[in-house]
């Protein structure tokens, strides 16, 4: 134990891991939440340092060059040392998992892990010990609706009367071992209700397992949930238990149930009915104790018609169902969650956007959130990487998001020293009609001195003039598409995608800021302005100038 400030005594914790990035995330979080830090960049180092002081906790890392993380706990444990283990993983592969557990881990987690996961597993191996805690930065993984901690009790974020409810029947289902069904849209929160139905149960110091059912095919999937015996397939070379003997004791939460294959279903309800099932290739019957909470945004009943699910299990797990709102359905949430996602964001990514302006909070109530909670917060987070509140909203008008009532902003908020653009003149811009035809588009453009608007032919029609909250938010075409069918594409394909999407997005919402001025646009980007036209032509971004008659 080491001796903090203020006379009392500091829970020491050591991080292991080659990564410098990795380190300082884990030392500021943890040290944020009360525990004195140190830190190990090799496998060696964290030898000497466990040879020479007293930890309480150790979080380990397994793919360290040299020494493995494996290696170390095992000499570790050897040596005589009893601190609790922590082992940190990548991979996220169970042969992992069993080899830590054997040689004395006392936990296992996946990277990317989320804070709440962190301190769930800092709790189950401190127990009692755990200190006191502040606020705490949420890594990016927690979505949908955001849980703090204060103290030892979990609160859900929300006001809303319909959250209320469904919090009161997380509190009053927790402690029974019955199947839960979770339902609700894409981003309200299913996982984060899952999360707090384990940590409210009798169950709260085993593990909590999450497994996508729709992020793996059925082969995969069944050998991920059951595990499979050596030689079963080819590549299996050596025995893996699935993810319900890794859940034995505690939760596993079945995400996306709805996408699972008829026959993993079949196999499904016999654990729920007996407890036990067979490895992929296994003649011998593995028993288990595992609450099964799961979570889909299908309507089941309309799939069990369909063909597409088994009546059965559904029934076996519709014991308790939950139901979450849309965000839409609960605006009065969004002002706390915008606050909750604002301070965790903000310390994350060091803004300064402390508040935003009441225009802004105006238009994110009144926008219907199609993507949920998961789409307020990327918003948000968006909003603490750009720090202009303005291009938050001129992004929502861009795509046409918030209601015609939405207040405009001085495009000089935040002091950044812009002017507002030019008054506008009325441009008019042929554009294609459904039936084949030729129509005009009136749209506000700023003056270019004195040239005057263009006059509309006589064999056009002209219909009703569309006006936008912004003189440049003319919408975009969609991004192109991907040069090989996404379900060939490499995780290397996948990622420059993503990162080209997001690109993309940044880059048109400076370009609206700007007033489609490319080289302010490229100096507040921080690129060439080579380097942006480039970026303008690969992500299929249209100037709106271009096509318009001077």
């Amino acid at each position: 134990m080491v001796r903090g400030g203020e006379g009392m005594d500091r829970i020491a914790v050591l991080v292991v891991d080659d990564e410098e990035q990795v380190r300082t995330f884990l030392a500021e979080l943890l040290g944020s939440s009360g525990y004195q830090v140190r830190c190990a960049s090799s496998g060696s180092q964290a030898l000497e340092m466990l040879a020479g002081g007293s930890f309480d906790v150790v979080l380990m890392d397994v793919m360290m060059p040299e020494l493995s993380g494996l290696e170390v706990l095992r000499r570790y444990r050897a040596s005589g040392g009893n601190a609790p283990v922590i082992v940190l993983s990548a991979l996220s592969g169970a042969e992992d998992a069993m080899r830590a557990m054997k040689l004395g881990a006392s936990d296992y987690l996946s990277k990317p892990f989320s804070h709440e996961e962190l301190e769930d597993a800092m709790s189950r191996a401190l127990g009692s010990r755990v200190p006191a805690r502040q606020p705490a930065v949420s890594a990016p993984q927690v979505n949908a609706v955001a849980a703090k901690e204060d103290g030892s009790e979990r609160i859900l974020i929300s006001h809303s009367p319909s959250m209320r409810r469904v919090r009161a029947l997380v509190e009053r289902i927790a402690d029974t071992d019955v199947p839960v069904l979770l339902l609700g849209e894409s981003g309200t929160g299913k996982e984060v209700i899952a999360r707090e139905i384990h940590a409210r149960s009798n169950r709260r110091n085993r593990p909590f397992i999450k497994v996508n059912c729709a992020a793996l095919p059925g082969e995969l999937l069944e050998s991920e949930l059951f595990g499979h015996e050596r030689g079963a397939f080819t590549g299996a070379t050596a025995e893996k238990p699935g993810k319900f003997e890794l859940a034995d004791q505690g939760t596993i939460f079945l995400d996306e149930i709805g996408e699972m294959a008829i026959r993993l279903q079949a196999k499904l309800l016999q654990v729920l009915q007996d407890e036990e099932f067979f490895r992929v290739g296994g003649k011998k019957s593995v028993r288990v104790d595992s609450r099964v909470v799961v979570a889909t945004n299908r309507e089941l009943e309309r799939e069990i018609e369909l063909g597409n699910f088994r009546e059965d299990l559904y029934y076996r797990l519709n014991v308790v169902a939950i139901r979450l709102p849309a965000l839409r359905e609960r605006p009065e949430d969004v002002v706390p969650l915008t606050d909750h996602f604002l301070k965790k964001y903000g310390r994350q990514y060091m803004s300064g956007v402390a508040e935003l302006p009441p225009e802004v909070l105006r238009a994110f109530t009144e926008y219907e959130w199609p993507g949920n909670v998961r789409e307020l917060e990327n918003m948000v987070r968006r909003l603490c990487v750009l720090k202009d509140p303005t291009l938050v909203l001129d992004e929502l008008r861009a795509g046409g998001r918030t209601p015609a009532s939405a207040p405009s902003l001085p495009t000089s908020y935040g002091g950044d020293g812009d002017v507002d653009p030019p008054a506008p003149t009325l441009v008019r811009t042929p554009v294609a009609t459904p039936g084949g035809g030729v129509a005009v588009q009136v749209l506000e453009m700023p003056a270019r001195g004195n040239v005057p608007a263009a006059e509309v032919s006589a064999n056009q029609v002209v219909p009703a003039p569309v006006r936008y909250a912004n003189p440049f938010d003319v919408p975009q075409p969609p991004p192109p598409p991907p040069s090989m069918p996404e379900a060939e594409m490499s995780l290397k394909d996948i990622g420059k995608r993503a990162a080209m999407l997001a690109e993309r997005e940044a880059i048109l919402a400076m370009l609206q800021r700007t007033a489609w001025n490319k080289r302010r646009a490229a100096s507040k980007l921080r690129i060439s302005y080579k380097a942006l036209l480039y970026k303008i032509k690969e992500c299929g971004i249209v100037d709106p100038r271009a096509s318009a008659e001077f």
